[in-house]
């Protein structure tokens, strides 16, 4: 049995263009300070951990809880209104990809996100893409991307996988799949990396690099 697990942002669906700025304002609304924006700075790629890790950065520890819920829904609204005007675009062939995947007997799914569940679910559902009965797992069960994956792993209910594939878009999917001892599959450039994609729309050859 295969496990094949996904990103979400960059790896299913283009967010980049809206997420960072949707996520800033949300911060600025709240605390007031603008953030960084390259999250390779970050100890913890995901959500709740920028999110933790500014709260220190500016000394807010007092105000941590109050901060948090205000910062996660503003960015919930934030996304909610932007993709209300301009609905999400899945990379091209994901969704398809995703239906080849479930018609195969010895591949088990799963989604595993640095994004709030909720959110990350919002920007799927726009883009058309079929999550149902996939383990899923997101910032909302753990605070790092190690963590995340074993979560979604854990959420499979199998105990032993004969490959694990996970497909990211950044250098810390990169680094986790190596101390996982997943198969690192990246879509986009945003990485030096010798297996990547740019989309799904050669399926063959998206199977070929997993060894499937």
């Amino acid at each position: 049995m295969h496990l094949v697990m996904f990103d979400v942002d960059e790896t299913l669906v283009h967010s980049s263009s809206f997420e960072d700025d949707c996520y800033s304002k949300a911060f600025q609304e709240v605390i007031h300070h603008p953030i960084n924006t390259d999250w390779s700075s970050y100890a913890n790629v995901t959500d709740s951990g920028i999110l933790h890790e500014v709260i220190d950065t500016h000394n807010l520890d007092k105000e941590r809880d109050t901060i948090y819920k205000k910062v996660k829904l503003n960015f919930t609204n934030n996304i909610k209104l932007h993709i209300t005007q301009t609905p999400v675009k899945e990379i091209e062939g994901a969704s398809a990809f995703i239906q080849i995947l479930r018609q195969r007997d010895d591949v088990v799914l799963a989604i595993a996100t640095g994004g709030w569940e909720e959110t990350a679910k919002l920007k799927l559902e726009s883009a058309g893409i079929d999550y149902s009965g996939i383990p899923f797992a997101s910032d909302s069960d753990h605070l790092t991307r190690i963590g995340i994956m074993r979560a979604a792993e854990t959420k499979c209910l199998v105990t032993k996988f004969t490959s694990k594939t996970y497909f990211g878009d950044g250098i810390w999917d990169k680094k986790a799949s190596k101390e996982l001892g997943f198969n690192f599959v990246l879509v986009g450039n945003q990485v030096i990396h010798s297996r990547k994609i740019m989309d799904y729309s050669s399926p063959e050859k998206v199977l070929g690099l997993m060894g499937l």
